[in-house]
């Protein structure tokens, strides 16, 4: 019985992902019909739109009906927020019918698992529902720290690269041009999408604005500021601009060297803050009897005197570590 269990939630379990990928496609089902209008030849064209929005119809009803219910929540537009400075292509609402489809996949597939080692235990449900809960915010997380560190390691080159073109005779708009056209991802898109805000009819100040609430980098934010400052009180820009790449390079260098040697260190917060959460959970799932009697009055307050040392402990330990530059 746990086996067939276990074989039908792995293959629900591979369903939703493969309807997932769906959701997340960023490809334009309209455009690729117009262009399958005129790549193939007459009397030999497939349409997919039908057989596409049939697949789609559950997961975009369910998507609107989130989106209507999220509508105007301060929660929605931070959670949008944070999607774009992940550089993920998908709205709120989308994301949090992803959210729920996978806590409910890993509160299943969980239950699944311990069936089969340990026997059946409802605890299994909360304790992987919640991890499958963490997982997408915590994916969101790493992706907006490593766009934001490629960003800052690129930050340098790219403001000396603007100093040389007004140097030569460029304005500053066109220099940010050329950045969006000649850098790197994820700079030159976030300078492609200034340089499109402003052909829409902002001024070029108020694009960098709007960089600046995307990308919370102190870097930029000197940059800019240098912008504005330069564009009410007048002075040389390119000079202005070579000495901010100099700081920013070195500042770059410097906290390199201090996460290299703090490394040791921020690991050893991570273990000792997760094995104990680990191996109760552990115990919980494979003991439930023998867990269940710290959770009564008055041991209770065993674990949650251990809870929050653990939590104080980590914190501590992330403050030394967090050497600002």
């Amino acid at each position: 019985m746990a086996v067939a269990m276990a074989g039908g939630i792995g293959l629900a379990l591979f369903l939703v992902f493969m309807g997932l990928e769906r959701l997340m496609r960023t490809d334009d089902p309209a455009f690729e019909n117009r262009l399958r209008r005129y790549a193939t030849r007459r009397g030999t064209e497939v349409d997919f739109g039908d057989e596409q929005r049939q697949q789609s119809a559950m997961t975009t009803a369910m998507t609107d009906r989130v989106g209507r219910a999220i509508a105007g929540r301060s929660f929605a537009a931070e959670l949008q927020a944070d999607l774009a400075r992940a550089d993920l292509k998908l709205t709120a609402a989308e994301f949090l019918v992803m959210q729920g489809i996978i806590t409910v996949i890993f509160a299943l597939v969980g239950y699944g698992i311990v069936a089969l080692l340990f026997g059946q235990n409802a605890l299994a449900l909360p304790i992987f529902g919640l991890i499958g809960f963490m997982l997408p915010k915590m994916w969101i997380g790493r992706r907006q720290t490593g766009r934001l560190k490629a960003f800052n390691e690129q930050l340098g080159d790219t403001i000396q690269l603007m100093s040389n073109s007004l140097r030569s005779g460029m304005s500053l708009l066109q220099s940010m041009d050329m950045v969006a056209r000649e850098g790197n991802p994820p700079i030159s898109e976030e300078f492609s999408r200034v340089t499109r805000e402003v052909g829409l009819g902002l001024s070029p100040q108020d694009a960098l604005l709007h960089l600046v609430r995307r990308i919370k980098s102190e870097d930029l934010d000197l940059m800019v500021t240098a912008i504005m400052v330069q564009h009410e009180v007048g002075g040389n820009l390119s000079r202005i601009l070579d000495g901010i790449a100099n700081t920013i390079r070195e500042r770059v260098k410097l906290k390199g060297e201090i996460r290299t040697l703090t490394s040791q260190m921020r690991m050893s917060g991570y273990i000792l803050a997760g094995l104990p959460v680990a191996v109760s959970g552990v115990l919980l799932l494979a003991s439930p009897k023998y867990m269940l009697p710290l959770f009564g009055w008055p041991y209770v307050l065993l674990p949650i005197a251990g809870g929050v040392s653990v939590i104080i402990g980590f914190l501590v330990i992330k403050v030394i570590v967090n050497i600002e530059v």
